[in-house]
């Protein structure tokens, strides 16, 4: 395969367009600790919301005494309550995502490192994780802008290795972290037991959901005639073919069946669902689409 491992995820010039992004729930998420994002929830931070009257046992510290003095009657300073937004990666490093020129495991490499760096300048609180076999040990969670080597270094650092199992990686995640938060799934999806159980595991946790499905423009426009031994890359099985022009309609059928169907049963259930090739400009696919699908602003 072309080698794109030295290649850059990020040039000093797409950061400074990052820098004036933001990740957006659609949700409303309670943190372990304060952050910068203003939720309807009332708390004790310096953003002043609205008042309601003092009752017994009331903390008298947020009584407001300008308001006493005018009428003579005791009202509480209710504020805005600022919380963490908790934002996942969770990257598929199955065997076939070692495939096409950037191959897919380096886009989503790109993907997840925009989404973390977009966090990190916001002060959200990122996780990265990675599956095939089963969930990986991933990477602690991170916060500020300082600790953004630590994702750069970590996403240079991993290998494309094993067979896809989205379920068992899905549920592992599930059960890992118990806290709600933003969860962008990034893989090309091909794994022979289904998707629909494992993202059953992940809207169970009443996450804000992100898939993006990222195939090789190869796989979308395959450029092959003649007899072919094609071998699975994941677990070896083999299929001898010959490639012909009803063959590769079928197969084009077929593809837009499996993307269609994705797509279809993300969207019903509140999923966002993002497609993708390897040749679709990176810088577009943060700086619009997700833009567009409310990710970003």
């Amino acid at each position: 395969m072309p080698e794109t491992a030295h290649a850059p995820l990020l040039d000093p010039e797409f950061l400074n367009k990052l820098e004036q992004l933001e990740l957006v729930s659609r949700k409303i998420f309670v943190g372990r600790m304060k952050g910068e994002r203003k939720s309807k929830r009332r708390g004790s931070s310096v953003e002043f919301a609205d008042h309601r009257n003092y009752a017994v046992g009331d903390d008298l510290r947020h009584i407001d005494w300008n308001v006493y003095a005018r009428l003579d009657k005791l009202f509480l300073k209710l504020f805005l309550e600022e919380e963490d937004l908790h934002v996942y990666s969770l990257l598929d490093t199955s065997l076939s995502m070692d495939f096409g020129d950037p191959t897919k495991l380096h886009y989503g490499k790109q993907v997840a490192a925009a989404l973390a760096f977009i966090g990190l300048v916001n002060h959200d609180r990122v996780v990265l994780e990675t599956f095939s076999t089963g969930l990986d040990s991933g990477m602690p969670s991170v916060r500020g802008r300082s600790q953004m080597w630590r994702v750069v270094q970590y996403l240079d650092n991993l290998k494309a290795s094993g067979e896809s199992n989205l379920t068992k990686s899905a549920k592992a995640f599930a059960v890992k972290h118990s806290g709600k938060g933003v969860i962008v799934v990034i893989s090309d999806f091909l794994d022979k037991r289904g998707y629909e159980e494992a993202l059953r595991y992940l809207l169970a946790r009443n996450m804000d959901i992100y898939v993006v499905h990222v195939l090789s423009q190869e796989e979308v426009e395959p450029e092959l005639a003649g007899d072919l031994r094609l071998v699975d890359s994941e677990d070896e099985d083999e299929a001898e073919i010959t490639v012909s022009a009803p063959l590769l309609r079928r197969y084009k059928q077929n593809l837009n069946h499996f993307v269609g169907g994705l797509k279809e049963w993300c969207t019903k259930r509140g999923i966002t669902y993002i497609f993708t090739t390897n040749q679709n400009p990176f810088d577009k696919l943060i700086l619009n689409y997700l833009r567009e699908r409310g990710l970003v602003k």
